[in-house]
């Protein structure tokens, strides 16, 4: 069954308690979105907001590290309670580091290791790391804002990724984030992912517990 991973990006920073209950009860994974205004435009949060929600989080906290130089901070998230983090592909290079380098960090960390890229990165530049990762995070939007229309060929660079990985034999999750919801869930499910991050249609549905239920048919 596909993973619901909502953004708490997209929560009621005043009532933070009230949307953790919720993605508790309802959801599989919550998905913290942290952003340096270096990689991507913008700003977000960082450890504060983690160490606050872990004791009461009893579902799996999944990371998506979009700034520079993710390797000097993998091992504090997953110190702070992290069981997923994934980092850009871009900032390896910006680097001019491979990415293996920072996936066998966040497994030598204790945390499943996930890569990501940008609408504009070739889907084929992930080919190299199917056997190392835990996991791929196709982003379905630019990263750095929440909100954006979903891009639609997202779903044929999906399809592109899962194809390989079956051709190969190696099952691997692949998480979409950005634009998600109950009108493409089935859509993005059918071409290959397994993990779906959801901000908007989520938090601001008025219903967010049956927003999740529906993303998963």
């Amino acid at each position: 069954m596909v993973k619901i991973a909502p953004s708490i990006l997209a929560g009621d920073f005043l009532h933070l308690e009230k949307d953790i209950k919720m993605v508790n009860e309802h959801a599989d994974l919550l998905h913290f979105d942290v952003m340096d205004g270096s990689l991507v435009p913008n700003i977000s949060f960082g450890f504060p907001i983690m160490e606050a929600v872990a004791p009461v989080i009893r579902i799996p906290m999944d990371v998506h590290l979009m700034i520079i130089n993710p390797d000097k901070y993998i091992e504090r998230f997953a110190k702070a309670g992290a069981s997923l983090v994934s980092f850009h592909l871009e900032a390896a290079d910006e680097a001019g580091k491979d990415a293996s380098e920072y996936i066998a960090l966040a497994h030598s960390c204790g945390v499943k290791a996930g890569l990501a890229i940008d609408p504009d990165v070739p889907v084929e530049r992930l080919f190299p790391y199917i056997d190392q990762v835990d996991f791929f995070l196709i982003m379905s939007v630019f990263a750095g804002f929440g909100g954006q229309k979903f891009i639609e060929e997202s779903v044929g660079r999906i399809a592109t990724l899962k194809a390989e990985m079956d051709r190969r034999g190696i099952v691997k999750d692949i998480e979409v984030d950005g634009g998600v919801s109950l009108s493409n869930a089935r859509t993005l499910i059918e071409a290959g992912a397994t993990m779906l991050v959801a901000g908007s249609s989520v938090f601001k549905a008025a219903d967010p517990a049956q927003a999740i239920a529906g993303m998963r048919l």
